[in-house]
């Protein structure tokens, strides 16, 4: 009827009056933490964190809040020591983030001891990759599998333990162990890309262009769509002798390239240029790559054996020198350096650059023969 009003029990207007009250609370509670306008959504120096850390559940959201938000690692290390010792050191969370503060502030050995401490009293696998993270830039290798190794024998089933020991194998260069944790890692999840990639760059350096194409189509479709997927498509297909994917790869991956990876893209065009002949093409193509990134030190080396193809003497030994300021750490412009230097008399000039050579690959065939030809050189003068 027109004009009446719903009455509602005395109980029940009293409990909406109190919801209605602890709101209001709720809402002026979280207007104490943030500051004026146009300024952070909460002003961290201006809390009271000692309060805050006698608050447990509001405690952990702050922290994370510091961390992840503000990153500051000294204010969060802050919050999570007070709250430590009112939780009496019985929270294996806050001695977690005690670690991840200490690793984020460069305190290593203090990150080791509270991640530790978290594990003997509940093992996570959050805390487990902290810490092997820790293990890593202390450069501790054998102490950075053995607790992987743990870890996986605890978690037998998460990916990510696995794809860390398969990471760390890899960097020291055991590839069978590397490629056995892949595996594994495969088996466990099907649709993990890295896995996937991973085993197609072994099968193609291992002159199996086939098979690691196969693994590369597998990425591409689950749906990625990037330069270095494309590019390495188009490698696969040029040594699989499928010449007419591989132009139409390489344009694919140029398409979706970004400053920052389209060096390689047309270094690489340069590389499969020379394997079909064509020396103009990539003579060109490493001449963009240079122009694209002008730090591209093999693109250098190769633009240098290509001016001395072409009888550029002065230019080839410009190139090969810029390389080698550059990347110190590849050999191929060293060697080259080093012959050319070899051919034009130079001898000890040659010398020492063999030598340097040698120093970063010492199984390279050519730079130990032309250090035996530059001893046999000395010894009859």
């Amino acid at each position: 009827m027109i004009g009446s009003r719903l009455t509602l029990p005395s109980s029940l207007i009293s409990s909406l009056t109190r919801a209605c009250i602890v709101a209001r609370m709720l809402r002026l509670g979280t207007a104490s933490m943030l500051t004026e306008p146009g300024g952070p959504f909460i002003n961290v120096d201006k809390l009271d964190l000692r309060k805050y850390a006698t608050r447990p559940a509001l405690a952990k959201v702050l922290c994370d809040y510091i961390i992840y938000h503000d990153h500051n690692p000294k204010k969060a290390l802050e919050l999570a020591a007070l709250a430590t010792e009112h939780s009496e050191y019985k929270d294996w969370w806050w001695k977690a983030r005690l670690g991840k503060c200490y690793y984020q502030l460069g305190l290593f050995p203090e990150a080791e001891q509270q991640f530790n401490s978290a594990i003997k009293q509940s093992p996570m696998i959050e805390t487990y990759l902290e810490l092997c993270k820790v293990y890593i830039r202390l450069d501790q290798p054998k102490t950075i599998l053995n607790t992987y190794m743990k870890a996986i024998e605890r978690f037998p089933n998460d990916t990510g333990l696995v794809l860390g020991a398969a990471r760390i194998y890899e960097m020291l260069n055991d590839t069978d162990k590397a490629l056995q944790y892949y595996k594994k890692a495969l088996k466990l999840d099907n649709g993990n890309v890295e896995a996937v990639a991973c085993l197609a760059a072994h099968h193609f350096y291992n002159d199996q262009a086939e098979i690691a194409m196969r693994f590369y189509r597998r990425i591409l479709q689950m749906g990625v769509n990037n330069t270095e997927l494309w590019n390495n498509l188009a490698l696969c297909t040029f040594y699989a002798s499928q010449y007419d994917m591989t132009l139409n790869c390489f344009e694919r991956a140029l398409a979706v390239a970004e400053d920052s990876n389209m060096a390689d893209v047309w270094y690489n065009i340069g590389q499969v240029a020379i394997g079909i002949g064509d020396l103009g093409l990539a003579y060109q193509a490493f001449k963009i790559a240079i122009s694209v990134d002008n730090n591209h030190a093999e693109s250098f080396n190769n633009l240098g054996v290509l001016e001395l193809r072409k009888g550029n003497v002065e230019q080839a030994r410009s190139n090969f020198q810029q390389a080698l300021q550059l990347n110190e750490g590849i050999y191929e412009p060293t060697f080259n350096a080093a012959l050319l230097s070899f051919k034009l008399g130079e001898f000890q000039e040659s010398y020492s650059l063999v030598e340097k050579s040698l120093g970063i690959f010492a199984e390279h065939a050519d730079s130990n023969e032309l250090r035996k030809s530059l001893r046999g050189h000395f010894a009859h003068h």
